[in-house]
């Protein structure tokens, strides 16, 4: 058995050669980076915000940082995998836009690592929610997809419609303020799940994490509905050039 699916996956290489998920350059082996793109791609590693996910370069005797500081997140504790920058950038968009689903597996294991202390405590991992008129749309909710897979990779129990995103808002943009007003009253408990989430640890998913003004409002509706915590998890994190180290 082992030999025949050596001899199907060397034929499937033959037939379409594996690139690279951040662009179309051939790599050793399928769901990987070319050597440019692995170096353009940042990986979130050392200290980090535990409230967002953020790094935190230089930073000794705080564990948050000063936006999560000034202005809490209504969840818990959060990570990211990837800053949202370079590669990482053209693989959220890829996934996003692009019908890339072939990248879920992998981006998923990426996360699995970065968020492993969250989803150890997850009794629930849920997505942040699109829209039906988006989702219909778009064919697919990224998050969605991630949170299956992450689900799938660690055994948590998987729920893609906890939340239902009611009111179809604007994209994000300007101030704090401004985002937290947009997402104001968008989403709620999906009616059939209300009775799940009372004492239990939600772990949020989604791709891309800026402000956090949509996870706020999603974490706001899960403690509402009583949950005993909210924890957040996305692919990548906005991040100053600053915080990098570049």
């Amino acid at each position: 058995m082992a030999m025949l699916q050596a001899l199907r996956a060397g034929l499937i290489d033959a037939i379409y050669p594996p690139r690279c998920m951040a662009c179309t350059e051939a790599t050793d082996a399928a769901q990987g980076l070319c050597p440019a793109c692995w170096r353009d791609t940042h990986f979130i590693a050392g200290p980090t915000c535990r409230k967002c996910g953020v790094p935190l370069i230089g930073a000794e005797a705080t564990d948050t940082c000063e936006g999560c500081t000034r202005h809490p997140p209504a969840w818990d504790r959060g990570a990211a995998a990837l800053v949202y920058a370079g590669a990482g950038r053209r693989m959220v968009l890829g996934l996003k836009h692009g019908d890339r689903l072939d990248m879920v597996r992998p981006l998923a294991g990426w996360m699995a690592a970065a968020g492993r202390e969250l989803i150890e405590e997850a009794e629930l991992v849920a997505p942040v929610p699109l829209h039906w008129i988006r989702l219909f749309r778009r064919r697919y909710n990224q998050s969605a997809e991630l949170g299956r897979a992450l689900a799938r990779r660690t055994g948590r129990r998987f729920v893609p419609d906890l939340l239902t995103r009611r009111r179809a808002t604007a994209p994000q943009g300007g101030g704090r303020e401004a985002r937290a007003a947009n997402q104001e009253g968008a989403f709620v408990l999906t009616r059939r799940h209300a009775g799940a989430v009372a004492g239990r640890r939600v772990l949020l998913v989604d791709d891309v994490m800026t402000s956090g003004a949509t996870l706020s409002a999603c974490a706001d509706v899960l403690r509402a509905g009583g949950a005993a915590g909210v924890d957040v998890l996305a692919l990548a994190r906005v991040a100053f050039e600053d915080s990098l180290g570049l």
